[in-house]
């Protein structure tokens, strides 16, 4: 019987890292969940029957004692990220784009270059990248998201063509409009009402659960198959400023 094999998810706390470590442990692998939050991911790891590390992925050290430390990994999800603020590039403030950038673009890039040696060494590694459709076009206050996502965005496709002949995968999930547990809420600075009106008329966004579905689908292909780019969004959005809103 082959060894289990093992996922590390980082921001495993809440939301689609979550949601997708519970999809994996169902899937039957031994998931690794990361975040900051230590009693959420240890509630999580007890049900999932995972490891809970308490871990900042913008911390380069911590990430490092974190690689050495936790042994076999065959899958990496980059999931940790998020977007503060809707200001304009002429208004916004350059510490939350700092901020953005630091969790959306060198979180992954801590994560992937400290964990490549131990998903080398499963002789079938998979990175996966949870992006944004923001990666792909630009919107209207959201610059600093739109860059750091357009960032994590050519990390992936980067790395896809530096490891292209070695038994590493790289795949990329660009999902759209996500009604997931404190997304819009924190890119609000906690306001509420902003962050409901987000979803307001769209009659069925996304679940954290449907982005799940789709990380546990990619992820469990053959060997050889790669799901380069993968983009998901809700019937109801044709695209980033398309929205079907039933009001």
């Amino acid at each position: 019987m082959s060894e289990q094999k093992v996922a590390v998810v980082t921001g495993a706390s809440s939301g689609i890292g979550a949601a997708t470590a519970r999809r994996l442990a169902a899937e039957g692998f031994e998931v690794v969940l990361t975040a900051r939050r230590t009693e959420r991911i240890e509630a999580l790891a007890a049900e999932t029957g995972g490891r809970a590390y308490t871990l900042d992925v913008t911390d380069r050290a911590a990430v490092d004692a974190f690689a050495a430390e936790v042994g076999r990994v065959d899958v990496l999800v980059n999931n940790a990220g998020g977007a503060i603020g809707a200001e304009s590039v002429e208004s916004g403030d350059p510490a939350d784009w700092l901020a953005m950038y630091q969790v959306n673009v060198l979180g992954v890039l801590h994560m992937t270059q400290a964990l490549l040696p131990a998903l080398r060494a499963s002789g079938d590694g998979t990175v996966l990248v949870l992006s944004s459709t923001a990666a792909l076009a630009a919107y209207e206050g959201g610059g600093g998201y739109v860059a750091a996502k357009h960032a994590a965005h050519t990390i992936a496709a980067t790395l896809r063509l530096e490891l292209c002949g070695e038994p590493i995968r790289v795949i990329e999930i660009a999902p759209g409009m996500v009604k997931s547990e404190g997304f819009a809420v924190t890119r609000f600075r906690g306001d509420e009402e902003k962050a409901a009106a987000v979803y307001a008329g769209v009659a069925e966004p996304l679940t954290s659960e449907d982005v799940a579905d789709t990380v546990a689908w990619t992820v469990t292909r053959p060997p050889h198959v790669n799901i380069d780019l993968l983009v998901v969004r809700p019937r109801a959005q044709a695209a980033n400023h398309k929205v079907h809103r039933a009001l």
